[in-house]
């Protein structure tokens, strides 16, 4: 028994439990005013792109890779079914990055096509937007999981230590870290601090509807599958290819199948992007009331 449903049964319940319990669910944020997905728009920058560039991940390993504002980005399942973790920064200033909270907030727990990656604050701006995904399809299934998510954070030898004792060099915080040191010819004590809460690529994940833990299963992704966003701002990216294979299993160790990535970089026509501007940064005057 956890300490949690210990120290509930101890609690005794008020007369009026029901009624507080039928209160109406609110969605926090009312979403209407922000960019609308464009979807014309879109659709003329990728009918109009050329590949310009690859980068190979191999498994339980990250790669960096840097796109252009007004660049696609596709992340492509080659050989195998497997996961990937993802962190993205504003190509010119590590401190402006992904931020998954609000942006789980802004749309919802799985992202996928018209959604957008926002920055942390006080940029909160889109990194990103999600242009195309050949697992949309999946949605939501009986167990209450969806593909790509911003829930979860990333595996990492801290948590792996102190649930198993043992090191582990290569959980996605790790690869990340070893990544963005290696590309900014920084420490790896440096870079650690940058790397943040991913996006969980392709990883098929939910809350148990008995206890509310975070679950994972099997991922949907097969070769050929990809996920493809629009670079809103120049962007330096670094993704993982996750101990955990296909994530079905275990992860945080070698026992698993893994499969590199490949992360495939495309430019659009000039005349595609005539009428696009890259994003800026929020306009909030950032007094705080003083």
């Amino acid at each position: 028994m956890s300490n949690q449903t210990h120290s509930m049964s101890l609690v005794t319940e008020p007369t009026d439990a029901s009624e507080r319990r039928s209160k109406p669910p609110v969605v926090c944020y009312t979403v209407e005013n922000l960019p609308t997905f464009d979807a014309n728009f879109y659709d003329k920058a990728r009918s109009s792109m050329r590949k310009v560039s690859e980068v190979i991940v191999n498994p339980r390993d990250a790669s960096t890779f840097e796109v252009p504002a007004g660049h696609i980005f596709r992340i492509v399942s080659t050989e195998g079914s497997q996961v990937g973790d993802l962190n993205l920064w504003n190509a010119a200033d590590l401190n402006e990055r992904f931020f998954s909270g609000k942006t789980r907030q802004l749309h919802a727990s799985h992202v996928t096509t018209g959604d957008r990656l926002w920055s942390n604050l006080p940029g909160l701006r889109p990194m990103a937007t999600i242009t195309h995904d050949t697992l949309a399809w999946y949605g939501y299934d009986e167990d209450g999981a969806g593909v790509h998510d911003v829930i979860g954070t990333r595996c990492d030898p801290y948590t792996n230590f102190m649930l198993k004792g043992v090191d582990y060099h290569y959980c996605c915080h790790s690869n990340l870290t070893r990544a963005l040191a290696l590309t900014k010819g920084i420490s790896t004590q440096e870079a650690e601090p940058y790397v943040h809460d991913v996006l969980n690529v392709f990883m098929c994940t939910g809350f148990t509807l008995d206890t509310h833990q975070y679950f994972m299963k099997a991922s949907p992704v097969r070769p050929g599958d990809y996920i493809e966003f629009f670079a809103e701002i120049d962007l330096l990216g670094a993704l993982s290819a996750c101990p955990g294979g296909d994530c079905g299993s275990s992860h945080s160790d070698d026992a698993t199948t893994c499969y590199p990535l490949i992360v495939e970089i495309y430019k659009p026509s000039s005349e595609a992007l005539e009428d696009w501007m890259p994003q800026d940064r929020n306009a909030y005057v950032g007094t705080h009331g003083l």
